[in-house]
């Protein structure tokens, strides 16, 4: 295959997408999960959900890595820019997956039920923060940052909050609550069963709420994302297919096919990355309020050599990954078995 002929950029823009919804639909129900954690009292029930997602989030994890490697070798002035100018969201984001990582370990060494749900507040807190940082990040990005003529952010710690990155903040927050207590339901038996219905019942309203919410401010705040959708009138399938998944949520749960409603929650969080990355493309960091200085797939992508030496490697790595993933998940489906709880 001659790769010269190919847009590698673009090519290298679908997939660092493809990689990052994948880290989203993956580890985005270890944050609900998270989340949900504060809201079950008996130590043994929470010991059942962190034994759910024990065997795989770290694994889970490994496509956020592995974007993240991407999007700094395919568009590194990309990488310095946002890294830059989100430098305090990204440290939180560390150290939350930090202590992610530290809680999951550590809380089932100790008996102490302080010692416990000390470790379970931090895990909760820190799926918290994870997803509100990401929904804020993922705003800024779509709004648009003001950047100097030397590709550097020109705004404040502060100014990365406002409706609209608020509002997507909270979405993410309740996205992830709904796809993790979807996820528990498929993981658990009996009363605990039963109790994760209820909250993914409560965390589809809290969805339904902040997407309409979103929505608004979408409209106010970043028309632009729709300007493709006018352009191209058959992407209007997108938001289409997006909400028809998530109403089919609901009615796959009552009618106790989780597995149904798995995937439908797994399809509105591509359906809404799809949107995103639909309406900044070709753009990967827009400037607001000059548009001129964005760093486009264009001006921001690394030499050909790189992405066609990127892209073989990607050919021959990608589907270790995928295959590391589709085992794992073989290995370790069912039900959470009571009698050997490791976490």
């Amino acid at each position: 295959m001659n790769l010269q002929s190919l847009d590698l950029p673009s090519i290298w823009f679908a997939l660092i997408g493809i990689l990052l919804t994948g880290y989203a639909i993956l580890d985005g129900f270890d944050l609900g999960i998270g989340m949900l954690l504060p809201t079950i009292k008996e130590d043994l029930d929470r010991r059942v959900l962190l034994n759910a997602i024990g065997p795989v989030w770290d694994g889970n994890e490994v496509w956020l890595l592995v974007g993240g490697g991407g999007l700094f070798a395919a568009f590194p002035d990309v990488y310095a820019t946002v890294f830059s100018g989100f430098y305090l969201p990204f440290i939180l984001l560390l150290v939350a997956l930090i202590f992610r990582a530290a809680a999951i370990e550590f809380r089932s060494k100790e008996a102490s039920p302080v010692w416990r749900k000390t470790w379970d507040s931090l895990f909760s807190g820190a799926s918290y923060l994870i997803a509100m940082l990401t929904g804020v990040a993922l705003s800024n990005i779509a709004v648009g940052l003001p950047l100097r003529p030397d590709r550097e952010y020109g705004g404040g710690f502060w100014n990365l909050f406002h409706p609209h990155s608020i509002a997507l903040g909270l979405t993410t927050v309740a996205l992830f609550m709904m796809h993790g207590s979807i996820f528990a339901v498929l993981k658990t038996e009996g009363e605990l069963n039963q109790m994760m219905r209820e909250r993914t019942k409560k965390a589809m309203i809290f969805f339904g709420v902040m997407y309409g919410v979103l929505s608004l401010t979408t409209f106010i705040f970043v028309p632009q994302l729709g300007n493709v959708i006018r352009a191209v009138p058959a992407l209007f399938i997108l938001p289409l297919l997006t909400l028809l998944a998530a109403a089919n949520i609901p009615r796959e749960i009552s009618r106790g096919r989780e597995n149904a409603a798995f995937v439908s929650s797994s399809l509105v969080i591509v359906g809404l990355l799809l949107l995103f990355g639909c309406g900044i493309y070709p753009n990967l960091v827009p400037s607001n309020p000059n548009p001129e200085l964005s760093l486009t797939i264009r001006n921001a992508a690394a030499s050909t050599k790189t992405l066609e030496t990127m892209t073989i490697m990607a050919v021959v790595g990608v589907p270790f990954v995928l295959a590391y993933t589709i085992v794992i998940y073989r290995v370790f489906g069912g039900k959470v078995d009571k009698a050997h709880l490791h976490y």
